[in-house]
């Protein structure tokens, strides 16, 4: 169902319900939330599949941008 609506969006990235559930847990890190609640939050046995969804390392600062010269 998700996938279906963001086509009909026409979003221009891929999209699921997994996405919602990364965003979910890395918000939640972000705003200094522990790894064990957040597994607790998704219902995961282990930490470690908890931080397959944390994103926070996906983002680039704009320090790191500003290395770039063109």
């Amino acid at each position: 169902m998700v996938k279906r609506r963001a086509r009909q969006a026409e979003l221009p990235t891929r999209i699921g319900c997994h996405t919602f559930r990364a965003t979910g847990i890395t918000t939640y890190l972000q705003n200094g939330g522990t790894l064990e609640h957040a597994q607790r939050i998704a219902n995961h046995e282990s930490a470690r599949t908890t931080g397959l969804y944390d994103r926070r390392s996906d983002e680039v600062s704009l320090d790191e941008i500003e290395r770039i010269i063109l």
